[in-house]
């Protein structure tokens, strides 16, 4: 029965590939690459060459890795050639039934880039199937009294195989009685008919023995056979008769169980029970049911029009007598939509690119739907509002594509719905969603919470301390989304850059590396740099100003009133008739700082007179407030306070010492005492306490030494005739030496001897002195000594000699040791002149050091010059000088001439019958006669004579 089937074997494949392809280097080709095949390969026969047959080169194999996508596995692609290969068992009959045509339909995937490519091979028929009847024999019963000419229909074979290798006609064993004829039904297929060809006689042979054989079209053909047993029965003259040979009827699928197709019927002339038919199926099976008695056919179970389309039944209806008739019953199943559209992917890619363009291929949809007609006509299409599309490939394929672009901060994933939907009347869909991730791109900078910072930083801030923080954000993911931050850029010197400020790259922490000071760097801005750490990286810049806020850290620095040299207040000078609201000086001083910390306010903390002078509280300048009065003090001592505004508040003093005075000479007497102490407080007390011990020791010494010399010898009054009322004047404080106006370097009190003897002990004034006020005395050598006020020698009492030289008013010029006699009126002109101007100023060849000179000539001019200036103090009829600082000297010596170019050494001057004080050159200028000027005179002119 399938003799035939072994010796063909698998040589016989004849693969072919039909031309039709567009394109070999194509992406995708719009039509398939077909193959013809014949079924039952064996696995690992060659197909086809797939890859050159799609443009592929055996060097892109590896990277391109074709492959085939199909729902079972029929076939594979080799790695190495790229060729088609069988991987299954190809059964035409098990794969497509009875189909004409038998194709299987897949589509080969290749990667890099991803594209899809349509295949076709067609499955040829074998002839592996011989012709198979259902029963190895049949009994057929014949009346024997059947006319010749009777036909009867047989049972028929089946073939697996279609076309030529299809059943094609029957055979029957040779036989006189009986003939066989096949015969072709609507739909192609072929059944055998039983012709009897002479009348039958149950007495001479009531049983007949034939083979009946089936044979299909192959080369060589395959058969099948089954015995045909035919009984030969009693005569029945009238056999039945049905009303149609052929009944058709039409039956929807689905139908309940039960449920009647139609009734077939036969009647039958006989009578009695040779009229009575009963109808049975010649071929019985389980999907229909025939009533024996109404010949009503009913389905017995569920039809599926996807299992069998179309059904034929035999019907045989049998008299009571034994006679049959026979029709055919063929059922056609009509369809219906009660299938559902399958979805399939293949080759999805679930991780998407957010730079993806559009019509970037996503995956690859098969859709299938096992209804015919209208009802297997599928309608694909995405639900929502999402970036995707499908395109139509073929007729059950689709293709899922980009249709926009893709930004996975905004949508990091899509879930897709593909519905598919049939034609049918009722149509019905199916739904089927996946997932989409969205992979992550570097394609966002960073961005900054803030266009730009400004940042208030106190001064004087410790180093290390924080005083920023910039943060940017990056809604990328991983390493694309991870932001560093650095500094790029400062009006900062990039030297200094790392010593003043420091950034942290993962928490944007801005650091100072140092202690800002304001008054150095009150501002600076810095270009800070967020930067990603994806490939190539992005970044983004922002401006941060720092600015250094002011800290009340500066005390107030006076400007003026400056220190001297030697770091002694100077001082200013007020006119005597210097009228309320008098600008008198200015305090300035600066502050450093800025704002309130910078702003000013001026104070008195100490004054003299509190009422005598005002003070601006924000300008600083120092006006009178009331007129000098007869009771005030010449010299006015104003300590003044500098605050700033700060918390708390920082100050600085300055002192300012105060002269009412019309001119410079004028007030140099009162410049001569020490300056004030700069604490007034603490120095009054210390000062309190030095003065009451001086006094007591003095007290003490004074009481000791008097009584030492009242037991030593008895007192003579002329020894104290030097400190006599009269003799002795009160003197200004102490110049500081070295003013440029040429004045002179020291200022003293002297005093006058009555008597001629040159023996000096002791002195002493008969007047009360201030303890503010010295008195100088000296010797014939020169030197000079000043006594304090109870008349003790308070420096250089080793040089003191027996030649005393006692020294008043401005006058410093040493004389010889000569009696002390009345002095004659001097001369008015006793200036020197300008040759004779001593110093380097002059025309003599002196010693520019001020050395005394050394001809006679000059020294006697020169006594002669300061006997005569004392003499016109002691009358007060002159003055020491025209000018001031020149002691009446630059009249006769020149205007030059000055007491600078006079030595040191010069100032001790002792003159003789003089009991009156030099005075100032101002009341000679006044006109002022002063008093007891002729007896210095008279005591002049015994100078003179002596």
């Amino acid at each position: 029965m399938g003799s035939g089937a072994g010796d063909r074997g698998w040589a016989e494949r004849r693969p072919v590939l039909f031309p039709f392809l567009l394109s070999l280097f194509c992406p995708a080709l719009s039509e398939p690459l077909r193959y013809r095949i014949p079924e039952e390969m064996p696995e690992g026969s060659v197909v086809g060459n797939l890859a050159k047959d799609l443009g592929l080169s055996v060097r892109e194999l590896p990277t391109r890795k074709l492959r085939v996508s199909s729902e079972k596995p029929y076939f594979t692609v080799s790695a190495e050639r790229g060729e088609l290969l069988v991987s299954g068992r190809l059964d035409r009959e098990q794969i497509c039934g009875k189909k004409p045509v038998c194709a299987l339909e897949f589509e080969a995937v290749a990667e890099k880039p991803l594209n899809f490519y349509h295949v076709n091979v067609e499955i040829e028929d074998v002839n592996d199937h011989p012709p198979k009847f259902m029963q190895n024999s049949f009994e057929l019963q014949i009346s024997e009294s059947t006319l010749p000419g009777t036909r009867f229909i047989l049972e028929v074979a089946e073939d697996g195989d279609t076309g030529l290798n299809s059943l094609q006609n029957y055979k029957l064993s040779l036989s006189p009685t009986f003939s066989l004829i096949n015969k072709e039904k609507p739909d192609g297929s072929k059944y055998p008919e039983l012709i009897l060809e002479k009348p039958l006689d149950r007495e001479q042979q009531n049983h007949h023995r034939l083979v009946l054989t089936a044979l299909d079209g192959g080369d060589p053909p395959l058969s099948g056979t089954t015995e045909l047993q035919i009984r030969v029965t009693d005569a029945n003259d009238n056999p039945p008769v049905f009303k149609q040979d052929v009944y058709r009827v039409r039956l929807s699928e689905n139908v309940p169980p039960g449920t009647t197709a139609l009734q077939v019927s036969a009647t039958d002339l006989d009578e009695g029970l040779n009229s009575e038919i009963t109808y049975s199926l010649y071929r019985t099976g389980q999907v229909f049911h025939l009533n024996s008695k109404s010949g009503e056919i009913t389905t017995s179970r569920t039809l599926d029009y996807e299992e069998i389309k179309e059904y034929s039944l035999v019907v045989e209806g049998r008299d009571g007598g034994g006679l049959v008739a026979q029709c055919t019953v063929e059922i056609n199943i009509q369809d219906e939509n009660d299938n559902s559209p399958e979805i399939t992917f293949h080759s999805l890619v679930e991780m998407i690119l957010e730079n993806a363009v559009p019509g970037t291929l996503i995956a690859f949809i098969k859709i299938h739907d096992r209804d015919s007609g209208e009802n297997g006509e599928v309608n694909c299409r995405l639900e929502g509002k999402v970036p995707f599309q499908i395109i139509s490939s073929s007729k059950s394929s689709y293709k899922l594509v980009t249709d926009g672009t893709l930004d996975r901060e905004q949508t990091p994933e899509y879930n897709v719905t593909i519905t598919a939907t049939d034609r049918g009347k009722l149509p019905l869909s199916s739904s089927t969603t996946i997932t989409l991730h969205v992979t992550d791109v570097n394609d966002n900078a960073p961005v900054f919470q803030q266009p730009a910072y400004l940042v208030h930083v106190p001064e004087n801030n410790p180093p290390g301390a924080s005083i920023a923080q910039v943060s940017a954000s990056d809604p990328d993911l991983g390493p694309n989304g991870q932001v560093s931050y650095s500094i790029v850029a400062s009006d900062l010197e990039a030297r200094a850059l790392s010593s003043y400020v420091s950034v942290s790259a993962h928490s944007g922490v801005v650091f100072a590396q140092r202690a800002f000071d304001h008054e150095q760097l009150r501002a600076f801005e810095l270009t800070l740099q967020a930067r990603d750490q994806g490939s190539p990286a992005l970044s983004a810049n922002v401006s941060l100003r720092v600015l250094v806020g002011d800290r009340n850290d500066n005390a107030p620095r006076v400007l003026y009133p400056a220190l001297g040299p030697d770091g002694s207040a100077l001082f200013d000078t007020v006119p005597r008739a210097a009228q309320p609201g008098y600008l008198v000086t200015k305090v300035v001083a600066v502050d450093a700082d800025s704002g309130h910390n910078a702003w000013l306010s001026y104070h008195v903390l100490q004054a003299s007179e509190p009422g005598l002078f005002s003070l601006g509280l924000r300008t600083g300048e120092v006006r009178t407030a009331r007129a000098l009065g007869d009771r005030d003090a010449a010299r006015q001592r104003l300590l003044v306070a500098v605050r700033d505004g700060g918390q708390p508040p920082l100050s600085a003093t300055a002192t300012l010492l105060l002269v009412f005075a019309d001119s410079l000479q004028e007030a140099l007497p009162d410049l001569s005492e020490s300056p004030m102490p700069s604490d007034p407080q603490a120095e009054l007390q210390f000062y309190l306490v030095v003065a009451l011990a001086l006094i007591s020791v003095l007290f003490l010494l004074a009481v000791i030494l008097a009584v030492a010399l009242r037991l030593r010898r008895p007192s003579s009054p002329t020894t104290w005739g030097c400190f006599q009322p009269g003799l002795c004047v009160k003197s200004g404080p102490v110049v500081p030496p070295n003013y440029s106006e040429g004045t002179l370097p020291y200022s003293y009190n002297l005093c006058v001897a009555q008597a001629g003897k040159t023996e000096f002990n002791f002195l002493k004034c008969n007047e009360q002195l201030s303890s503010a006020q010295d008195i100088l005395c000296g010797d014939s050598s020169g030197a000079l000594f000043p006594l304090c006020s109870s008349g003790e020698l308070t420096s250089h009492p080793e040089t003191l000699t027996t030649d005393p030289l006692c020294l008043s008013d401005d006058s410093k010029f040493p004389v010889e040791d000569t009696p002390l006699v009345p002095q004659a009126p001097p001369n008015t002109d006793w200036r020197f002149s300008q040759a004779q101007r001593p110093g380097t100023s002059g025309s003599q060849n002196g010693d520019e050091t001020g050395t005394w000179p050394n001809n006679q000539f000059d020294t006697e001019m020169l006594q002669a010059m300061i006997l005569a200036s004392a003499s016109e103090a002691a009358d007060g009829s002159s003055t020491l000088g025209a000018g001031a600082g020149t002691m009446g000297l630059s009249a006769r010596y020149g205007p030059q001439f000055t007491l600078q170019h006079v030595p040191d050494y010069r100032q001790n001057v002792y003159i003789p019958g003089s009991n009156a004080t030099l005075t100032n050159a101002a009341g000679k200028r006044d006109g002022k006669t002063p008093a007891g000027g002729n007896g210095n005179k008279k005591k002049s002119g015994k100078k003179e004579k002596k």
